[in-house]
C-alpha cells in the first residue's frame, strides 16, 4: 500500500486514531520464500529418516517426498499467515509494529528512543520495489526493530518522518 506524502498519517493531532497499515500484496511472495524452504527441507529429512527402517529402497524416497510436500504446504501456509498478520502504523508517539493473530505481538518504538534508521534492500526486494526498515533504538536487549517487505517509498517516508521527529525531539531537550 504505497502511501503518498499527502496520505501519510499526520502527526499533528495527538488524539486522532491512526489506522494500522498492511504490507503491500507484492511482498506476499517473499514471505512464502522465507518460510517454505525452511520448513520443507527439515520435513523431507524427517520423512526420509522415518521411512528408512524396513521399507525397502523406495520407502525412504517416498518418505522424503511426502515430508517435502507436507513441509512445503505447511511452510506456505505459515508464510501467508505471517504476511496477512503483519501491520504497522506511525503516530505522534512513534512507530508501532503488530504481528500475529493467535499470539499477537505489538512492538512500539517511541520516537525519543530512535538512535538511527536503516533501509535494507536485497535483490528480491529490489525486483519488487520493497525494502526492510530497521529502527535502531536506545538500549541493549532487542535494540533494533525490523519491518520487512515494506513498499520502498513507504520505508523511505517512515525513515524520513522518524528522523525528522527525532531531530525535533533532540532540539527541544
Amino acid at each position: 500500500m504505497n502511501l503518498s506524502a499527502a496520505a501519510m498519517p499526520s502527526l499533528d493531532a495527538p488524539g486522532a486514531e491512526i489506522p494500522w497499515q498492511p504490507l503491500p500484496p507484492r511482498s506476499r511472495m517473499l514471505f512464502l520464500l522465507g518460510t517454505t524452504p525452511t520448513v520443507a527441507l527439515p520435513a523431507g529429512f524427517a520423512g526420509y529418516w522415518l521411512a528408512s527402517p524396513g521399507f525397502g529402497v523406495f520407502g525412504p524416497l517416498a518418505g522424503a517426498m511426502a515430508g517435502l510436500l507436507l513441509g512445503a504446504a505447511f511452510g506456505a501456509w505459515l508464510g501467508l499467515k505471517q504476511y496477512r498478520y503483519t501491520f504497522w502504523r506511525l503516530d505522534h508517539e512513534g512507530l508501532a509494529v503488530r504481528r500475529g493473530r493467535l499470539w499477537q505481538r505489538e512492538t512500539r518504538v517511541p520516537a525519543t528512543r530512535v538512535q538511527h534508521l536503516d533501509i535494507k534492500r536485497g535483490p528480491l526486494q529490489r525486483g519488487r520495489d520493497l525494502a526492510t526498515l530497521v529502527v535502531h533504538t536506545a538500549g541493549t536487549r532487542h535494540s533494533a526493530v525490523t519491518l520487512p517487505n515494506l513498499d520502498a517509498s513507504d520505508a523511505e517516508r517512515l525513515r524520513d518522518r522518524l528522523a525528522v521527529q527525532n531531530d525535533h525531539d533532540d532540539d527541544e531537550a
